[in-house]
């Protein structure tokens, strides 16, 4: 994959490496961007293997989505054990429980909060957290009514599984195709996963790379006002709990401010708009989720770096599910 020398280089002055994300990266980020070479890759029905294993065919019992640097497969009882396994850890609202769910609500928010606190306070709980840029694609913008498409993360310093992407099939017509490129005729088949089979194993990987006892950040640009709601929507779709030790962090406002900063208009701060201030070269398709995962985790070490954002400083710029909950609810 290609890189831009000059965002490595100004990332490994000591004087900047306990303000900024390389301090986390500890200069592993450099060689991760060019460690993947193999790959096992999902294209339509198939699914590519590694080191010559040649071709096999995605189907219901098999789940298998894209990782980068090994190829997983997890048979469905494996797939149901998880599912389990995941109900076992939280507690649903939907059991028989006499608590008003105002209630569950203002709790989670105060544990939230002070979570957020705790890690910004403490920095050894700040090294116990896994940060994870992510993205996708949708079939429109409606999140009551499209589906999500396409899914990619990659894992920071998270070693050579660090990468996560698979096609979803949302059962329906793809009419943005245009935008994406991605068709109805790529998704709409029995062989490429909807999220109910793809969530159990998303939630395995991602437990996979966590720091016990740590909590997991998941960044994206506009996550608060798209990502993260399509994606908490389709976790309730599916009647699964979103664990608790998430938190999300848009990096939208982020390059506002950078912008700003430079004197430059702050309504141009889209992916492409941050990158091409960046001077980033665009690796594959723009809107593909992969493309843009790898894009806006470049430009994450750039904005950080300029900003002099730390881990905690991060953090204490997140937001929770609870809290996108409180504010649909005071728009409404």
């Amino acid at each position: 994959m290609r890189t831009v020398p000059m965002c490595f280089s100004i990332f490994q002055s000591p004087r900047f490496r306990v303000h900024t994300l390389a301090h986390l990266w500890n200069g592993s980020f450099h060689s991760w961007t060019r460690r993947y070479t193999t790959k096992a890759k999902l294209h339509g029905p198939r699914i590519q293997g590694i080191e010559g294993a040649g071709l096999k065919k995605w189907t219901r019992r098999p789940v298998t989505t894209k990782t980068e640097g090994t190829n997983k497969t997890t048979h469905s009882s494996k797939a149901s054990s998880v599912r389990h396994d995941i109900l076992d850890e939280t507690v649903s609202t939907t059991t028989n429980l006499n608590i008003d769910k105002t209630d569950i609500s203002q709790f989670q928010k105060i544990q939230y909060c002070d979570i957020r606190q705790q890690i910004a306070e403490n920095k050894e709980l700040a090294k116990l957290l896994t940060i994870i840029v992510f993205d996708l694609e949708t079939s429109g913008f409606s999140r009551e009514n499209e589906r999500i498409i396409e899914f990619a993360l990659q894992i920071l310093h998270g070693g050579a599984n660090s990468t996560f992407q698979t096609l979803v099939n949302p059962e329906r017509y793809v009419a943005n195709a245009h935008i994406h490129g991605i068709t109805s005729n790529m998704v709409n088949k029995p062989d490429v996963p909807r999220m109910k089979d793809l969530i159990p194993i998303l939630l395995q990987y991602v437990r996979s790379h966590q720091k016990p006892g740590g909590h997991v950040l998941w960044v994206a640009h506009n996550a608060r006002c798209f990502d993260v709601p399509f994606l908490l929507k389709e976790f309730s779709r599916c009647s699964i709990d979103v664990p608790s030790n998430w938190l999300y962090l848009d990096s939208l406002p982020l390059a506002r401010e950078v912008l700003k900063s430079e004197g430059m208009k702050t309504t141009r701060a889209s992916l492409q708009a941050i990158r091409e201030h960046y001077n980033i070269p665009l690796v594959g398709s723009a809107h593909r989720a992969m493309s843009d995962v790898k894009c806006l985790s470049l430009i994450l070490q750039r904005i950080t770096y300029d900003l002099k954002l730390s881990v905690p400083d991060l953090v204490e710029r997140s937001f929770s599910a609870s809290d996108l909950i409180s504010q649909k609810k005071k728009k409404s």
